[in-house]
């Protein structure tokens, strides 16, 4: 079993019962041959981007369903005697899912290899200033530089506190 995906598109002037029943039809060829219908999307009507059969947009719809490889032949044979599907594209896609797989498992395995980030430790400085909190850039009793942007009028200049008294005893 393998899976795949059909996007096909069906004359604009269709009655959404019509688009409705011939995705059952086709829904129901899949099934009766043993395979699964896994999704059904409808994307409604789309501009093409050249024309096809005289027709300038087109109503889109995507299958995604799993089988066997005969029958998405006879699939594609019914979808080419349906007048009302201008165009269709069928693609198999377990392989590119397989890969994709792949990818995320080789992945991950690789990020257990790395080792783990160590939370960040303040430096030395910052532990004498208080902890690397953000009020202790500078030392007590020193002004506090501020940048200012171009053209902003200049910060008032701080007060220097009064250095504390000292007794001898």
């Amino acid at each position: 079993m393998r899976i795949y995906e059909n996007l096909f598109i069906v004359k604009p002037d269709a009655a959404e019962e019509d688009i409705d029943s011939l995705i059952e039809q086709m829904s129901k060829n899949i099934t009766t041959a043993g395979g699964t219908v896994d999704k059904v999307e409808k994307w409604g009507k789309r501009r093409l981007a050249y024309r096809v059969e005289k027709q300038r947009e087109g109503y889109y719809v995507l299958l995604t369903f799993t089988t066997e490889p005969s029958v998405v032949r006879e699939f594609e044979r019914r979808m080419r005697v349906q007048d009302s599907v201008i165009k269709f594209l069928t693609v198999r896609i377990d392989e590119t899912l397989k890969r994709i797989e792949k990818r995320k498992k080789v992945r991950e395995k690789r990020a257990l290899r790395r080792p783990r980030p160590v939370a960040a430790q303040p430096s030395l400085a910052q532990q004498m200033l208080g902890g690397g909190s953000e009020e202790a850039h500078s030392a007590p009793g020193l002004p506090v530089v501020t940048h200012a942007a171009p053209g902003a009028p200049a910060p008032a200049e701080p007060v220097a506190e009064p250095a504390a008294a000292t007794t001898k005893e």
